[in-house]
């Protein structure tokens, strides 16, 4: 499985957030969505991240772009989640790894020397066609929106 890249389309993608809602690629239509994949809700980076894009949330929609989260929590972790940090977009729970086998970012990592299968921290930002026009595979958690709005 490979990581999709810059011109390629993306496949579309049936899922639910965390309060059961069905999202789809389709629903971004005319759209350009910014999509990030996040190890594990609730962990420092993962949080700090979702912070700061939560924090420059009015500069990304005044930007053009709609935001969607995806993590494999459970819908319930990812509400928890939303609701404690006062997330303003919706959280894919993607336990069965529909839209992360989509986007290709499963994949090998190290973590304090042990290395492991799990998600590739990755953002993608998708045109109104569905077509990925950027891929930021080096997130910088505290400065991510910064990274996307430049």
């Amino acid at each position: 499985m490979t990581m999709l890249k810059v011109g390629d389309q993306v496949p579309d993608f049936i899922s639910k957030d965390q309060d059961g809602t069905i999202i789809k690629l389709s629903d971004f239509q005319g759209k350009k969505l910014i999509v990030f994949f996040y190890p594990r809700a609730n962990t420092p980076g993962c949080t700090a991240e979702a912070c700061n894009l939560r924090d420059n949330y009015n500069s990304l929609k005044a930007a053009g772009y709609e935001l969607l989260g995806v993590s494999e929590d459970s819908a319930r972790k990812q509400t928890n989640f939303k609701n404690k940090y006062e997330l303003p977009f919706p959280l894919l729970s993607d336990e069965d790894h529909t839209v992360i086998d989509a986007f290709g970012v499963w994949g090998p990592k190290k973590f304090m020397g042990r290395e492991f299968e799990g998600i590739l921290r990755t953002t993608f930002l998708i045109d109104e066609d569905g077509v990925v026009e950027r891929v930021i595979d080096k997130v910088k958690t505290k400065d991510h929106a910064a990274q996307l709005l430049d």
